[in-house]
């Protein structure tokens, strides 16, 4: 590392508290002798055009400051460059810097980077309908959903949990989860090893990593960023019951089987309206989300990117 910028969203809250961290952690860089700098953009296209600009100017580093949503953000500048990404955490879940190892202080996550290891991994990538019926791709490190989780985000927009607090949002969350009325659509996945299958699911969900941090560590066994596929979980199931148990399965650290919900790896899935879902006035939308974010709706088409990002890795 010679030359890092620490891109930061100053609305993202907390701007005073966190203004010290970043300042704490851009003199750790500069005191190991990095030429670092920090950038503030307050929108998803002023970061693109910032990073831009200082890979640009000879950045080989960018370090993502707030959580996965910032991440997924940074990513789409990174993906299929040398330019390396590093993670100081400061958003809720944090779930990427939790798989890599990053401390969630955000000094000892700058010192961490210092020392880190490059590592080239393989990115998700989706294509989807966005909530205007356009077409759009995106990567993505951590997971993509459609069905139930994206619906959440669908009705739970990126600034509830700072407005309201963590504790409420979830709440609401919580509440919405069992009025959600279950919506069946069809994916299409080639499994690794066995033929190309055709299912009708309520929830299909992308895993790329296997330390998710948190309560649930575990969301899908088997699951990692070394691999260049992904793990499958598809939900054939209407049955809130099984929901539930699968996600207690991964708070309990158990190898439970749970009827109705299958993992599978693939390199592609496909998944669209089931046929006679009453048309596009009609039907009731499923919705598309990838490291936290709504992306859009279906269609939509998960692939996978080998060596596709650098990533740095504490030791």
């Amino acid at each position: 590392m010679r030359q890092a910028a620490l891109v930061y969203n100053p609305e993202s809250g907390g701007s005073r508290k966190r203004r010290r961290e970043l300042e704490s952690a851009l003199a750790v860089l500069t005191g190991a002798g990095v030429k670092a700098e920090l950038v503030l953009a307050e929108s998803r296209a002023q970061a693109a055009e910032e990073i831009r600009r200082v890979i640009a100017a000879g950045c080989d580093t960018i370090f993502a400051c707030g959580g996965d949503g910032t991440i997924h953000n940074v990513l789409q500048v990174l993906a299929n460059s040398p330019v390396a990404l590093a993670i100081l955490p400061m958003g809720t879940a944090n779930a990427l810097a939790h798989d890599l190892g990053f401390p969630l202080n955000v000094t000892a996550a700058a010192k961490a980077a210092l020392t880190a290891q490059p590592r080239r991994v393989a990115l998700g990538r989706i294509a989807y309908r966005d909530l205007r019926g356009n077409p759009g791709t995106r990567y993505f490190t951590v997971a993509a959903g459609m069905g139930v989780d994206a619906h959440l985000f669908y009705k739970l927009h990126s600034g509830a949990k700072q407005r309201m607090g963590i504790a409420a949002y979830y709440a609401k969350a919580w509440k919405m989860w069992f009025s959600y009325p279950m919506t069946w659509f069809v994916a299409d996945y080639d499994e690794i090893g066995a033929e190309a299958k055709r299912v009708e699911v309520t929830e299909l969900m992308v895993v790329r990593i296997s330390n998710f941090g948190g309560v649930v560590q575990e969301l899908v066994p088997g699951a990692s960023l070394e691999r260049d596929d992904v793990r499958l979980v598809l939900c054939r199931t209407a049955s809130r019951l099984a929901y539930l148990a699968y996600v207690t399965r991964g708070v309990l650290r158990q190898g439970w089987n749970v009827p109705g919900i299958v993992l599978a790896d693939c390199r592609k899935v496909s998944c669209r309206y089931r046929e006679g879902s009453g048309g596009e006035q009609g039907r009731r939308n499923v919705y598309v989300e990838a490291d936290g974010e709504l992306l859009g709706t279906l269609p939509a088409e998960i692939t996978v990117v080998p060596d596709a990002l650098t990533v740095l890795a504490p030791s």
